[in-house]
């Protein structure tokens, strides 16, 4: 089974379900929606059908009967990923640890990346405020709660030494950072973990730099 996962090259969120098709092996195709061309094609009708939220990720899965299922939200299409694709597993067998992985991942995910996401930044600048100082302020405050909480759990990855969900999180938001200029000394045991991510082949390939719609 091929999935299409229609998406941006630069959008976090769906550079975690890229990472995961990747960990798991699953046979897929990307097909590029430009966030900011032409006032954003996620606001078009046809992806609109696809997503009401106006948002990527969305996963379509054929459904054995020509047509497909589509899902959205990178969260459930990670949980529908593992469940489907076992190996490698992105949550530990350890209820403890499961539930400590997706917290980390969800400090990033509900606490950190929807704060400085495009739609929340072109408002803040439609308000007046400043865009860059506003998103950097709220990733550097998020990627510190990883850091805090991830203490005590973390291995060689944030928990355990295991990639997990919460690596998924992890990478695109410190790409993030960097982007809007966080000071990333205060958070050198996130930086190292990146580190070791980045010797994945499966993170490698889902950087943005390697994405079919990417912008170098």
């Amino acid at each position: 089974m091929s999935v299409t996962l229609y998406a941006y090259w630069r959008s976090s969120a769906s550079w975690r379900v890229r990472i995961g098709l990747h960990l798991k092996g699953v046979p897929h195709r990307i097909e590029p929606v430009h966030l900011v061309r032409d006032g954003g094609e996620q606001h078009g009708e046809a992806h609109r059908a696809r997503n009401p939220m106006a948002q990527v990720p969305v996963l379509a899965v054929p459904d054995g009967a020509g047509g497909v299922h589509l899902l959205t939200q990178s969260m459930a299409i990670l949980d529908w990923l593992d469940a489907t694709w076992p190996t490698p597993a992105l949550y530990p067998a350890d209820p403890w640890e499961r539930a400590r992985a997706i917290e980390l991942a969800e400090i990033v995910n509900a606490g950190t990346q929807p704060l400085q996401n495009l739609g929340i930044l072109q408002a803040i600048e439609g308000l007046g405020g400043d865009k860059l100082a506003w998103g950097r302020d709220v990733i550097a405050k998020g990627l510190a709660a990883v850091q805090a909480r991830a203490q005590g759990a973390s291995g060689a990855f944030l928990v355990g030494d295991a990639v997990s969900v919460a690596d998924l999180c992890l990478v695109p938001q410190l790409y993030n950072a960097r982007r809007f200029g966080v000071d990333l000394q205060p958070l050198s045991a996130l930086v190292e973990i990146e580190a070791r991510c980045a010797e994945i082949p499966a993170f490698k390939a889902a950087h943005p730099d390697l994405q079919p719609d990417a912008q170098v």
